[in-house]
């Protein structure tokens, strides 16, 4: 429960923040600050992401004890790329000063990207140890240090120094100082098991990792890479401030179904994961499944609530220079946000329990393809908006080969059909429901909207028991359940 909490806020801070960031920068320099902050995303994948990945994947309580090289190599691989590109940050700053001494300059920027992305690789990796070894009070604590941290050093950069290099390098900075606070319970020096590593353990170790964690990171950076590209298209064609209506819609829209299935992901992989290791491959790949349908049946009505109350968010709380292009991008972009988030977080899985994860990849780079496609096609024919779409096609490609990869073949995962097919008749139902209430005053429609969308979804899941929810939460909940219920 403390990794959901932490996950709930996280998003609502992170919300709140992104639309202070753009009141505060304007439609111009927050499509430069959103760009680089694409930028610092994509070199994170890059460089620190298979650390993660490697730690939630072959780090846990047991092996934190038993195997302690597990650690010490990802610890070692860290520090030595964080100061490698540390040093590359203060090059490009120095050089930037001595080049263009302004804080628009490329070279300075690009410092700034680098410095971000320390930050973010900082703070992934220590909320995955926290996750790896189950311990949902530091996880939340680290959360709560983080969003505190950086709600005030990015929002008041943004007020008193409003350029984005500037906020950029304040929102590295604050991921980094939330992380101090606890070195020492995510620490393993305790343990005191340097002297009994086996010579040259920790080389293999990071041979293991690399082999485990470079497919998912090439898949990874495709998917970093895409709205990268997408933004500096829009940039390049039709201006930074045009730039700047597309990023604040695709943020706060991958935030919203990110948070939540990032949020499931924490819980069920590592379920997945001790599943496989006290009882066996099948009983992982059985877990898997139900993992996927749990993600359905809570990602799509997620999808479909945030396109019926994307009027009234416009209207309440998005700044006044975007609106109109806000709504406009934002319902084009939904239905790839969700294919994104079902392939990271439904699909990736199955390949991550078997360890085969080059089919992450052959989806990615076919994604990336039609995404590409679409960027010389749609543009022409639909202006700035065909970039959203182009998006949408390239991650709507990539959801369905990576599916059809996971359900075909001698060791194709059984689908959930039943929970599927319950899950989007719940969702067509909800928003028949909740269309009616869509064209109300903002500030009615927003919760009136909400409001309806819970009391028809989730009584359809409780009564029909949608991917087991309903058991889950007699499980979990025993006492607090009705006899009636029980």
């Amino acid at each position: 429960m403390a990794v959901i909490a932490a996950f709930v806020l996280n998003a609502g801070l992170n919300f709140v923040l992104g639309i202070a960031i753009a009141r505060m920068l304007g439609p111009a320099d927050f499509g430069r600050f959103a760009l680089a902050t694409a930028g610092a995303v994509v070199l994170n994948t890059l460089l620190f992401e298979w650390l993660r990945l490697s730690a939630t994947r072959f780090y846990s309580a047991r092996v934190r004890e038993a195997e302690p090289w597990i650690r010490r190599g990802l610890d070692r691989a860290y520090a030595c790329i964080a100061l490698a590109l540390f040093a590359a940050a203060a090059v490009c700053a120095g050089l930037g000063i001595v080049v263009n001494p302004t804080p628009e300059g490329r070279l300075v920027m690009t410092a700034g990207t680098m410095v971000a992305g320390i930050g973010i690789g900082l703070f992934d990796y220590h909320a995955a140890l926290a996750r790896a070894r189950f311990i949902g009070g530091a996880y939340l604590r680290l959360v709560v240090w983080k969003n505190a941290l950086a709600f005030v050093l990015m929002a008041g950069t943004a007020w008193l120094f409003p350029q984005p290099v500037w906020v950029l390098i304040a929102g590295g900075v604050s991921q980094f100082l939330a992380v101090l606070p606890m070195r020492k319970v995510l620490g393993d020096r305790d343990l005191g098991h340097a002297s009994l590593l086996p010579p040259g353990q920790v080389r293999k170790t990071l041979r293991l990792f690399a082999v485990y964690g470079l497919p998912l990171i090439a898949a990874n950076a495709v998917y970093q890479i895409m709205p990268f590209l997408n933004r500096a298209v829009i940039a390049g064609t039709a201006g930074f401030a045009e730039a700047g209506y597309f990023a604040l819609a695709a943020d706060l829209g991958s935030r919203a179904f990110s948070t939540l299935g990032a949020a499931l992901d924490l819980l069920l992989f590592q379920i997945a994961v001790q599943a496989e290791e006290h009882h066996g491959r099948e009983a992982a790949e059985t877990q898997v499944s139900r993992n996927l349908a749990i993600v359905v049946a809570l990602l799509l009505p997620c999808a479909a609530g945030y396109w019926a109350v994307t009027p009234a968010l416009q209207a309440l709380i998005v700044p006044e220079e975007f609106r109109g292009p806000f709504a406009g991008y934002t319902d084009l972009l939904i239905p790839g946000l969700l294919c994104l988030s079902i392939m990271n977080f439904a699909l990736n899985p199955v390949f991550q329990i078997r360890r085969r994860t080059s089919p992450v990849v052959a989806a990615a780079l076919l994604g990336l393809a039609v995404n590409g496609i679409g960027l010389v096609l749609l543009p022409r024919l639909m202006g700035p908006q065909g970039v959203a779409v182009a998006q949408t096609l390239g991650l709507a490609t990539a959801v369905v080969v990576l599916g059809l990869r996971a359900l075909t073949g001698s060791a194709r995962l059984r689908l959930p059909g039943r929970d599927l097919a319950l899950t989007a008749g719940a969702c067509l139902i909800m928003v028949l429901a909740v269309l009616p209430f869509r064209g109300l005053e903002p500030a009615l429609a927003l919760p009136t909207c909400v409001a309806a969308g819970v009391l028809v979804y989730g009584p359809l899941v409780w009564f029909l028991d949608i991917a087991g929810l309903r058991s889950i939460a007699r499980e979990r909940f025993p006492k607090r359940m009705p006899a009636t219920a029980r």
